[in-house]
């Protein structure tokens, strides 16, 4: 039976509901339309986002010089370009998106909890760039209202949190909940208004910062704030993973999206063409830049959005911000509430659609408190990119490992969508990839504690709390292999 004969036959009918969705179901080979340019077209594009900037400068911020930052962002990509093409054979081949692969690994049921994991991330994601628009429409009003910057102050001192900008967050936050109301193909023309927009933009800023930094030699000579080479790779290991942290979200659902591509070169060449060298070329803007800065202003200021807060000009600052804010509206509608809004729909899709997925994911965005987790360049690596990747590193292993080692790139696409079937194991979850998810993620939790400062450092053995400066590899491996050799047992 052809692929395309097993998509036609699958329905609410033959299928279990609880499992069975339009949005869940395969995609028919006649409609996979995406070619190798569509692909790279998507990673330029998602590629083109401020937090990618904000990924850059914050290694500037970090202590390494422009080389050194550009290097390491390279590095990232191209490690986590490999679980990207990996997992994306699955979609390619059988047309299927990523809680339903993950089905294979982890059970009917259990495929829940790596699609929750997944959409927990990908709220904070969501929270992150909810903040970033709202801080920016809060630096354009304060141009016009200076007052702003001295409301009274209603949030605690521990929240971190301003009068004003918590303004601002709300009314940006209230404003991708309509979105989400209305639906995404509201979204459509924003993202076309971004895809023109940021490139000229972010060659603007590049342009400024070499006029006003004198040059590009002054810029790129200024040096490694690291004075040993220990200093320097104690924190470039722990940056590394947090480059490859950064996608490690769509190394998971890429299926996602390669379910439409017409063949696997599609999905291989175009993703390896464009997200190592879109990532380190846009990278390459935020480096420049943030390091003019120190020449400029005498600090270095990795937040663009502070950087542009400095402008003299309030019309240009008012271009700026409102630039900001809408591409960062329609980056976090196509990347943070799609993916959540279906994963937290493959819980019950019968009783969450879309809209109510999307209002969860606005919900647990709020909860994470952005704001922190971006106020400094060490939260943003150390709190947020490497402790996701913690979680995230295992299910990429035991995906992989089930679907290349175990299953030899074989599923029965029909059973995928039966309670009672070849991937039922016991009551719809398969312990041995709980157990290995589990066993993944422990070595890193010691190192977590201590770096959010929850334990002391001197309470845990040194070489093990250094385990989290490489979260995702330890997780990846420890996880795959532990679940390869005991599936293997049960052959």
């Amino acid at each position: 039976m052809s692929m395309t004969d097993q998509s036609l036959e699958l329905s609410e009918q033959n299928s279990s509901p609880s499992l069975f969705s339009e949005d869940l179901a395969p995609v028919p080979e006649t409609k996979r339309t995406w070619d190798t340019w569509n692909y790279a077209a998507l990673w330029i594009s998602m590629s083109l986002c401020i937090p990618t900037y904000m990924l850059a400068s914050s290694l500037i911020g970090g202590g390494m010089n422009w080389w050194q930052a550009i290097l390491t962002i390279f590095l990232g990509n191209t490690v986590v370009l490999v679980p990207m093409i990996l997992n994306g054979h699955a979609g390619a081949k059988y047309g299927i998106p990523f809680p339903v692969f993950a089905r294979a690994s982890f059970g009917v049921r259990g495929a829940n909890i790596p699609a929750v994991l997944r959409a927990i991330v990908a709220c904070g994601w969501f929270g992150i760039q909810t903040w970033i628009g709202g801080y920016a429409l809060y630096l354009m009003l304060k141009v016009w209202i200076p007052s702003i910057e001295l409301l009274p102050q209603i949030f605690p001192s521990s929240f971190g949190l301003q009068t004003g900008p918590a303004i601002t967050f709300i009314l940006f936050w209230l404003l991708n909940m309509f979105v989400v109301y209305l639906g995404v193909e509201s979204i459509k023309k924003l993202l076309v208004f971004k895809a023109f927009f940021l490139p000229i933009a972010a060659l603007a800023l590049l342009f400024w910062a070499i006029s006003a930094g004198h040059g590009l030699g002054p810029i790129l000579s200024q040096p490694s704030k690291f004075h040993t080479t220990d200093a320097f790779w104690a924190y470039f290991f722990p940056a590394l993973t947090g480059m490859v942290g950064f996608w490690a979200t769509l190394s998971l659902n890429i299926p996602d999206f390669t379910r439409y591509a017409k063949t696997q070169r599609a999905q291989i060449m175009g993703q390896a063409i464009a997200l190592p060298a879109s990532m380190t070329l846009f990278s390459f803007i935020g480096v420049v830049v943030t390091s003019a800065t120190l020449i400029i202003y005498g600090e270095t200021i990795w937040d663009p959005l502070v950087l542009a807060g400095k402008f003299d000009s309030k019309l240009l600052v008012s271009i700026a911000m409102i630039s900001v804010t809408l591409s960062t509206l329609a980056t976090n509608i196509a990347a943070n509430i799609v993916s959540p809004a279906n994963d937290f729909a493959n819980l019950s899709p019968s009783k969450i659609n879309f809209k109510t997925g999307g209002y969860i994911t606005g919900v647990i965005g709020l909860l994470i408190f952005p704001w922190k987790l971006i106020a400094d360049p060490t939260g943003y690596i150390f709190t947020w990119l490497i402790a996701y990747s913690s979680l995230l590193g295992p299910i990429g292993g035991i995906m992989i490992a089930d679907y290349y080692f175990i299953r030899k790139q074989n599923l029965n696409v029909k059973e995928l969508y039966q309670l009672k079937g070849e991937y039922t194991f016991k009551n719809g979850f398969n312990k041995f990839a709980i157990i290995a998810l589990i066993l993944g993620i422990v070595p890193n939790i010691p190192g977590f504690l201590t770096t959010i400062g929850a334990i002391d450092k001197d309470a845990v053995w040194h070489w093990i709390s250094k385990l989290y400066n490489y979260a995702w590899f330890v997780g990846f491996f420890v996880s795959g292999i532990t679940y390869m050799l005991m599936m293997r047992k049960t052959k």
